[in-house]
């Protein structure tokens, strides 16, 4: 009977924290657009003629791309998969009358930036979007037994924000303005145990974002990191994700209760 009240308490307990980890991420999002949507159209296009998002080809990453394209930008698509890239600019170019330029790249290699720099050389570039992520499996699992190759997952997750803000930042400093959004997670904020490496990639994201601020402010470039969830919303709302999901936790949880 103690063990059935012990998985029970468990689980109900990991329920509420994904709950509530869903709300957090709820409202950061409407936090960041209220703001975003006050901000006049003239102070998005105070910062440069273009815009350059990183990971353009879906979710999160393509909604700034049209976002930021109707406020008046030109955008910058940069993203693995070159139907997806080509179909997008084609997509916000017959709805906004930006311009859009694509990149093609791999975010899991390392020797792709200076190709990447050749291709914005000559662009008045006034807002980077760090988010392109990876995930390496949406089910919990140790840190020995983590899917795929992990200096991907470090490329991908860290070295991309810390070498696309390279590129673009100086250029940014002598101009003196620029914006800077580096996508985060809410699992930044704490120890995430089963998915270490995802959540300690974007603790990082977040923690360079907050000193880079501190650096350049005085020089009028704003440097934020915004807690939005990489998750695809099919994997959120799939009713066997999150079954899957509960049930490897709440053994995890079960085996470790005990340990001092």
């Amino acid at each position: 009977m103690s063990e059935v009240l012990e998985q029970l308490l468990i689980f109900v307990g990991l329920l509420v924290c994904l709950v509530y980890l869903v709300k957090c991420v709820s409202f950061s999002k409407c936090i960041f657009l209220h703001f975003w949507n006050v901000l006049p159209r003239s102070f998005l296009k105070s910062m440069g003629q273009w815009a350059v998002i990183t990971g353009a080809g879906d979710g999160i990453g393509k909604a700034y791309a049209f976002e930021l394209a109707r406020q008046g930008l030109n955008v910058v698509l940069i993203s693995r998969t070159l139907e997806k890239l080509q179909a997008i600019a084609v997509e916000i170019e017959v709805t906004t009358g930006s311009s859009v330029k694509i990149i093609q790249v791999d975010f899991t290699k390392d020797d792709i930036y200076e190709y990447i720099k050749e291709e914005l050389k000559g662009l008045e570039i006034g807002i980077l979007v760090n988010n392109v992520g990876m995930l390496p499996s949406f089910l919990p699992s140790h840190f020995l037994n983590t899917p795929g190759d992990i200096q991907s997952l470090i490329h991908c997750n860290i070295t991309s924000v810390v070498k696309m803000t390279q590129l673009i930042l100086k250029d940014m400093e002598s101009r003196r303005r620029g914006l800077i959004l580096n996508i985060s997670s809410g699992v930044a904020l704490f120890p995430w145990p089963l998915y270490s490496m995802y959540s300690s990639s974007k603790a990082f994201v977040y923690t360079f974002s907050k000193a880079l601020q501190a650096e350049y402010k005085a020089k009028g470039i704003i440097i934020q990191a915004g807690f939005l969830s990489l998750i695809p919303s099919w994997a959120i709302y799939s009713s066997m994700f999150e079954t899957l999901l509960l049930t490897h936790y709440t053994n995890y949880l079960k085996q470790n209760s005990h340990t001092s």
